[in-house]
């Protein structure tokens, strides 16, 4: 297949109408096999490849690009893009296999630059890789990460002297610092130059005392080279500020133990890895993705267990929406490793995103079952009966997390909180106002606890002035929060203010127009003030937007019959407020 100029720019009219006849694979989002894309035409395959591409499926975009790249092996634009899919995909040798085409036809591709150059210093071919690696720079990112790499392959040809110069002189953003001094001193300690290597690492430590990698570096080097104690220091520092972090607590163990701790970084593939997961994690969390994911898969070539750059990865994936690659992700988490219980929480939590509950809630149980004071898996357990309205099992969770609490702090508040909805949609008001309460008593003024005490005062007609304090001021912390903006124009409309509810309601639909809840409150609050034509129209559109069974049946019945006159709680909330018995 040749992909004429024409057909490129109809690609992206007619890939939308294509995707109806997408294979069965991809519309199932399974990666498809070879046999699914043989019976696929050419043009097919390059159509589910573009669209799994926009879908950020880089698995089946990698697969449906080689079935094309198969009918078109000369087409470059075919080849640049199967080219990117699988390296986002992680098959680092195929990617190889495809830069290395791709540079006979353009020498300058950066990106193809560095994917050999990675892939030569795996195989300690370090002339080549920096070779490779010096044609990659094209801005800020690359620059730093092409110098830092150059100098870890020189540290690998045993030339730590080059390998210092190559960091030394670069030049850039002053965010450079903290990198090119971390990645200095790993270099030099395992050149056996401790001195020097303690000045770069102090000077990054100084830079940022809570920069996770730096104070293991640092602390880790302390404890084979500084004075008795200031390893512990260091990372008790750090304690303070994230505390109990696993390999923070793993490396104070050892060291109470006596022992010394190793260099964080053995190897030039090592330190190598330590630079594309430092910035690739670093790049996931500013919006970018796939950079990031780029460096951190390339990471992840060089150390395949690489425990950072897993968690990150997974992180990622989750932050994509692409739970089941999240979950494959944090599977490959070394059993050994301090991060594994970190891992069996969050593909628990991913379990569950798939449907795949069951697995997930046995997993949990598992977990808990071998460490009962596992607040953390006791929360997500928790969280997920919550998500399935579970309340009564949630809600005995909770509890489970309560009684490992021996001084409850403010950052405990939402257990109160969780535990408190669990109680409330079980009916169990009374514990629930209960675990409100004691979460605003860790937490004063937070604003999710005030709308949801305060809203549900207001809507059981008790407590109204406070109750409507409290939403006010959740309002006032939250004014851009949809979800809150209707609870206050809800509790106006319960208690019969329908004019100021309309206010609040159209103010939260224009925050949340895709929630079916809140399209339906403000359809009630039309109907009440007369304008019953816009509440039909919000009634059909929050209909449209799929709410829960049990709201859309109540939907259907007002689009059919109108809203009936309540006796009911907004009415029972009015006569209390007039009567003086809400507060």
């Amino acid at each position: 297949m040749t992909v004429s100029i024409s057909f490129r720019r109809m690609t992206g009219i007619i890939v939308v109408a294509f995707a109806a006849f997408l294979p069965q694979a991809l519309a199932a989002q399974q990666a498809p096999t070879r046999q699914v894309t043989s019976r696929v035409s050419p043009s097919g395959n390059y159509l589910a490849a573009r669209h799994a591409g926009a879908q950020r499926d880089a698995t089946a975009a990698a697969t449906y690009f080689r079935a094309a790249l198969r009918a078109d092996p000369r087409n470059n634009e075919i080849l640049n893009s199967a080219f990117i899919s699988v390296l986002a995909d992680g098959d680092i040798d195929e990617a190889v296999r495809l830069a290395e085409r791709i540079l006979q036809v353009d020498r300058n591709d950066r990106v193809a630059r560095l994917v050999v150059g990675v892939r030569a210093l795996k195989h300690k071919q370090y002339l080549v890789a920096r070779q490779n690696i010096t044609q990659s720079v094209r801005g800020p990112i690359t620059d730093l990460a092409a110098a830092l790499l150059v100098g870890w392959s020189f540290y690998g040809s045993n030339d730590s002297k080059n390998a210092i110069e190559t960091i030394n002189r670069l030049t850039g953003a002053d965010w450079y610092a903290i990198f090119k001094e971390l990645h200095s001193g790993l270099i030099l300690d395992l050149a056996n130059k401790p001195k020097d290597a303690g000045k770069h690492l102090e000077a990054a430590y100084k830079s940022d005392a809570t920069a996770l990698r730096v104070v293991e570096a640092y602390g880790r080097w302390a404890s084979r080279h500084a004075a008795s104690g200031e390893a512990l220091k260091i990372f008790q520092t750090f304690d303070k500020s994230l505390p109990r972090h696993p390999l923070i607590v793993e490396e104070m163990t050892t060291i109470n133990a006596g022992k010394k701790l190793a260099p964080l970084v053995d190897t030039p593939q090592a330190g190598a890895a330590e630079v594309l997961y430092g910035l690739g994690a670093s790049l996931g969390r500013r919006g970018g993705q796939d950079l990031g994911l780029v460096y951190l898969q390339l990471a992840l070539y060089l150390v395949p267990n690489h425990p950072l750059a897993l968690l990150s990865l997974a992180d990622l994936y989750e932050t994509m929406k692409k739970p089941q690659l999240a979950a494959a992700i944090y599977e490959r988490m070394p059993a050994e490793s301090p991060l594994r219980r970190n891992s069996e929480i969050q593909l628990a939590i991913n379990l569950d995103a798939l449907d795949r509950t069951d697995e997930a809630v046995r997993r949990l149980e598992q977990s808990i079952a071998a460490n009962t004071q596992d607040l953390e898996a006791i929360i997500a357990l928790g969280n997920i009966q919550r998500g399935r309205k579970n309340y009564t099992a949630c809600a005995s969770t909770y509890s489970k997390g309560v009684d490992t609490l021996k001084s409850p702090e403010r950052g405990h508040w939402t257990i109160f909180y969780f535990r408190g909805i669990c109680n409330e949609r079980g009916k169990n008001w009374s514990a629930a106002e209960a675990d409100l309460k004691k979460a605003l008593e860790l937490f004063p003024e937070q604003p999710h606890v005030l709308n949801y005490l305060g809203y549900s005062w207001v809507d059981q007609g008790l407590n109204l002035d406070e109750g409507m304090r409290m939403i006010r001021r959740a309002v006032e912390q939250r004014p851009d929060d949809g979800y809150i903006v209707d609870s206050l124009g809800w509790a106006h409309y319960r208690i019969g203010n329908y004019e100021d509810a309309a206010k609040q309601l159209e103010r939260a639909v224009e925050l949340k127009p895709e929630d079916p809840t809140i399209n339906d409150h403000l359809g009630d609050t039309y109907w009440k003030i007369g304008r019953t034509l816009e509440a039909r129209f919000q009634w059909t559109h929050a209909r449209d937007l799929k709410p829960e069974p049990e709201e859309l049946a109540k939907i259907e019945e007002k689009l059919r019959s109108g809203l009936s006159d309540e006796t009911s709680s907004a009415a029972s909330a009015e006569k209390a407020k007039k009567s003086g018995n809400g507060g």
